[in-house]
């Protein structure tokens, strides 16, 4: 016999499904054959260890106990459909308020122009300082643009100092993007 066949033999003894000859032709071949009789011997010993340590199954939970914690569990439910409904009822009304203030807020920002307008006929020596505020305001922004343009074209004429500009924005965004990433547990 092969060890092959023994460890299938002992296999199906454990399962209690060995004839009386393989019984015989098992035990010779243990006999003589050393490894095979170490696999018994860890089967047997894995058995014992499953056989005492088998969680048992305890029939004696009273029906009260049961009983006592399916009312339980239907109190949650309750409880929990009870905070459902009171969130719903929650959304609906900010709904409303919600779209009451987006109505005032359009309103509000649709008659600006309206005002100003109003403003200006009425009021026509306002509408004149605001404007000449606002052209001083022009000339200022018309200013800075000029520098920016300036600024930007030496920056695009000098490759190098581009170059590093674009440079350190890169680096800036591995920076925050190795801030930024998911922590890892070691």
């Amino acid at each position: 016999m092969r060890c092959r066949d023994a460890k299938q033999l002992l296999t199906a003894r454990r399962d209690s499904n060995l004839t009386r000859s393989d019984e015989v032709t098992l035990q010779e071949h243990l006999h003589y054959c050393q490894p095979c009789r170490a696999t018994e011997q860890q089967q047997q010993h894995l058995d014992t260890l499953l056989s005492t340590s088998a969680p048992r199954i305890c029939n004696s939970i009273p029906t009260e106990k049961i009983m006592l914690a399916i009312q339980q569990q239907r109190r949650i439910s309750q409880q929990l459909e009870q905070l459902r409904t009171q969130q719903q009822t929650r959304i609906v009304r900010l709904r409303t308020v919600g779209m009451a203030l987006a109505a005032a807020t359009f309103f509000t920002l649709g008659s600006i122009p309206l005002l100003l307008l109003a403003i200006t006929i009425e009021q026509t020596g306002l509408a004149v300082k605001a404007l000449s505020l606002l052209s001083n305001v022009i000339d200022v922004l018309y200013i800075l643009t000029q520098y920016l343009q300036t600024g930007l074209t030496i920056a695009t004429r000098n490759s190098w100092l581009l170059s590093g500009v674009a440079f350190a924005v890169v680096v800036m965004m591995g920076m925050w993007l190795r801030l930024m990433r998911y922590p890892q547990e070691a």
